[in-house]
């Protein structure tokens, strides 16, 4: 028996599509005992993983010096927003040759944006 056909996949309005070498913010809900507060959390996506129920994605930033990655459920309602801050320019599927390199190292370029993108994102 298949995961999918017992449960019905509603994709998450708040995410819109992204792919690895992006820059994105994501905004989570963490749940302290009783308490919920949104957290954000900026870094380059460094994987995406379809799959159904399972679909998820990676994130990895830098933080004082140490790095630090984090994944999150594509179809989970804990993941609050995602707003892609910039498009990169990758060769790859999955960048954890990052994690081997410095800071300034592991720069990505930015990916050209067409005229027609931009004119839809100003009509947005």
């Amino acid at each position: 028996m298949n995961m999918e056909s017992l449960i019905e996949i509603k994709p998450n309005p708040n995410i819109p599509d992204i792919a690895p070498g992006d820059t994105i913010k994501v905004t989570a809900k963490i749940v302290e005992g009783e308490r919920e507060r949104p957290q954000l959390f900026k870094g380059v996506v460094i994987k995406v993983r379809h799959g159904g129920v399972g679909a998820s994605f990676t994130v990895r930033r830098v933080a004082y010096g140490v790095g630090v990655e984090r994944t999150f459920p594509l179809y989970s309602p804990l993941v609050d927003r995602v707003e892609v801050v910039r498009h990169g320019k990758v060769r790859r599927a999955k960048l954890h040759y990052l994690r081997g390199l410095s800071a300034k190292a592991s720069r990505i370029k930015e990916k050209p944006v067409s005229k027609k993108k931009k004119q839809e994102q100003k009509s947005d």
